[in-house]
């Protein structure tokens, strides 16, 4: 990994969480912590959100559903804000995730590295959650894993002016704080909670789709990797932690596909479709998905 890149990535996921403990600190002695930011941190999370999650991922990476291309690169503009890294990368990333998931070659598995036991665990978590952004290795190359992205200038435009959408992620909360309190300091304290605070819980909310998601919870479905669906974790991820079943079928739209199962990023596709902005949603056929269930019959 070049230098600059290990800088940046540093900045990225090193920053946020000063901030927030600052944030935090300033808030309980303060009262910094006021309704607008809440507000303003629920709009951000959740929009932003639903750039990686269903932008980045659903659409981007796994073309579950299709749309124009106006659409796509707005997308692709709202995901960049996450700050996760530009999205070509994070596309080619998360589609050798797949082809090599828990194998030599996966980018960021917890389950190839050369310690066992419990040093063997912890090590694994550690490099699937965040210590494989700092590796060396070539993480995924993109005129293989994402050369459809690479032919549509709209998302190269997108890619090479990521700094651009994340400057505007933290635009946007300054503005709405400036916005609904009329005050400077208002705009700030909001860019706290909706820059700050929402980068550093976002960034941990996917990185535990690669680190807990293939470590602890169910295997509903049958699948050559330890892909796992963790219930607790559905929410704050927008249904991306049903992992296990999104690995079972990954160009599906929705993850959470059993009864009880919020995915809420399922539910936003949905409504896209409703208004006709989507379009081509693929679903998985009932009697495939029971199939595919673990102890089905055979």
């Amino acid at each position: 990994m070049p230098l600059i890149d290990r800088v940046a990535s540093a900045i990225v996921t090193g920053v946020p969480p000063v901030l927030v403990l600052i944030g935090a600190y300033l808030g309980w002695t303060n009262h910094l912590l006021v309704w607008q930011d809440l507000v303003v941190f629920a709009i951000c999370y959740a929009g932003i959100g639903m750039g990686i999650t269903v932008g980045f991922h659903r659409l981007l990476t796994h073309r579950s559903f299709k749309c124009n291309r106006w659409l796509r690169a707005f997308f692709a503009a709202l995901g960049s804000a996450a700050a996760e890294g530009p999205v070509i990368d994070w596309v080619a990333t998360h589609r050798k995730h797949h082809q090599f998931s828990d194998e030599p070659g996966d980018p960021h598995s917890p389950h190839t590295g050369e310690h066992h036991g419990f040093r063997g665990a912890l090590a694994g978590l550690w490099h699937a959650h965040l210590g494989w952004v700092f590796s060396d290795m070539e993480v995924a190359d993109e005129e293989r894993y994402a050369k459809d992205l690479l032919a549509d200038p709209l998302l190269v435009f997108v890619n090479n002016t990521f700094f651009l959408w994340v400057v505007a992620g933290l635009a946007l909360p300054f503005g709405l704080g400036v916005a609904l309190s009329g005050t400077i300091d208002g705009g700030l304290t909001a860019l706290l909670w909706g820059g700050a605070m929402r980068i550093f819980l976002m960034h941990h909310a996917t990185f535990s789709i690669n680190s807990l998601c293939h470590f602890f919870g169910s295997q509903d479905y049958e699948t050559t990797d330890e892909s796992r669906n963790l219930r607790w974790l559905a929410i704050p991820t927008w249904g991306e932690a049903w992992h296990n079943t999104h690995h079972a079928f990954p160009t599906s739209y929705r993850h959470g596909a059993d009864r009880g199962q919020i995915d809420l990023s399922a539910e936003f596709i949905e409504l896209l479709e409703k208004v006709g902005l989507v379009w081509d949603v693929v679903r998985i056929p009932e009697e495939k998905r029971h199939r595919k269930a673990r102890g089905a019959a055979v």
